[in-house]
């Protein structure tokens, strides 16, 4: 409203002056906490729901672990006497844990190895042929990996079969070897290495397309200048190739290696649910010390101790996903 000739003007008073210059920067500060909060408030529903899934089972297996928990307190009710550390000194102290342990690592390392080298080998093939030869090694490795582990299970079964089996009958036309109902499982090294080679089959399709997508943010000028300079074939590959898809690589590994020290469901199917001692990995000594023999507060050790020591391949993944993040 315009102001009548003489009246007097409205007096503004130093806090209304103060308010005002102030009110700007208020804004902006309001709009910066609004945008450090909102990452947090959009991955607060996933962070519930998994304290929520996860946060409860483990906090109620690390407390079995301290009690001493038998099939009388878990068909009564009633609360298990504190045992506190003396399970873990058990195992800790018996030699056949520490064997499935080195078992359990060993075959880890020979399913991870295998794994990142048949995915690098298909990896580098789909990067040099057809684009419609890709698309279809895409949608095969696709079809692998949706594959339940029950199906590929069986279908190794039947392919180490004694009878029946496919592998027994194609080694039996090399000419001096006979495998003639060869029972695949009679020695644990060739048992693991059936149960080794359904792992891998189920593993190999992810890390392929990880790393296939991996090799696609490699420059070709890069590669084209170290071919000029006369780099050829594994030197090229150590030396130019390597240095770009690392990370992936090391992602990769570290999911690998998580997933195959946990590994379960393919002994537990292969052995037909009745796993021999020889066939012992940590998850199935677990299992069978919590719902076979009936000690449940030991099994829940193990699983404890197990979780701890996947805590290592989990805080290598951690790590390079927090370097990835700092160099975008």
């Amino acid at each position: 409203m315009r102001r009548t000739p003489g009246a007097p003007r409205r007096p503004r008073t130093p806090g209304s002056r103060r308010q005002g210059a102030h009110a700007p920067g208020a804004r902006r500060a309001l709009r910066s906490a609004r945008r450090l909060a909102l990452p947090y408030v959009l991955i607060a529903p996933t962070v519930l729901a998994l304290a929520a899934v996860l946060g409860y089972p483990l906090v109620d297996l690390l407390l079995l672990s301290f009690q001493d928990m038998t099939r009388r307190q878990l068909f009564s009710g009633t609360a298990p006497p504190w045992a506190g550390l003396d399970h873990y000194r058990t195992i800790l102290s018996d030699g056949f844990f520490w064997t499935v342990v080195g078992r359990t690592a060993l075959f880890t390392v020979v399913c991870v190895g295998a794994t990142m080298l048949l995915a690098m080998v298909v990896a580098l093939l789909m990067r040099r042929v057809a684009p419609w030869v890709r698309m279809t090694m895409v949608g095969v490795l696709v079809a692998v990996w949706a594959m339940p582990i029950m199906v590929a299970a069986s279908i190794f079964r039947w392919l180490s079969d004694a009878d029946y089996g496919v592998v027994n009958w194609l080694l039996g036309l090399v000419p001096g070897l006979d495998f003639s109902k060869h029972n695949w499982f009679d020695n644990p090294w060739q048992g693991f290495a059936v149960i080794a080679g359904v792992v891998v089959w189920g593993a190999v399709p992810f890390a392929a397309i990880t790393l296939q997508a991996a090799l696609g943010q490699v420059p070709a000028e890069l590669e084209e200048a170290a071919m000029v300079d006369g780099a050829r074939g594994l030197q090229l590959f150590r030396h130019v190739t390597f240095p770009v898809i690392k990370p992936a690589v090391v992602l990769v590994t570290s999911l690998s290696a998580i997933w195959d020290f946990g590994v379960f469901n393919q002994i537990w199917l292969m052995r037909g649910g009745q796993p021999e001692k020889d066939y012992y990995l940590l998850g199935v000594y677990s299992f069978i010390e919590s719902f076979a023999v009936n000690r449940y507060s030991v099994g829940a050790a193990i699983a404890v101790i197990t979780v701890l020591m996947l805590l290592g391949g989990a805080v290598v993944y951690v790590r390079q996903i927090i370097r990835l993040g700092g160099a975008e």
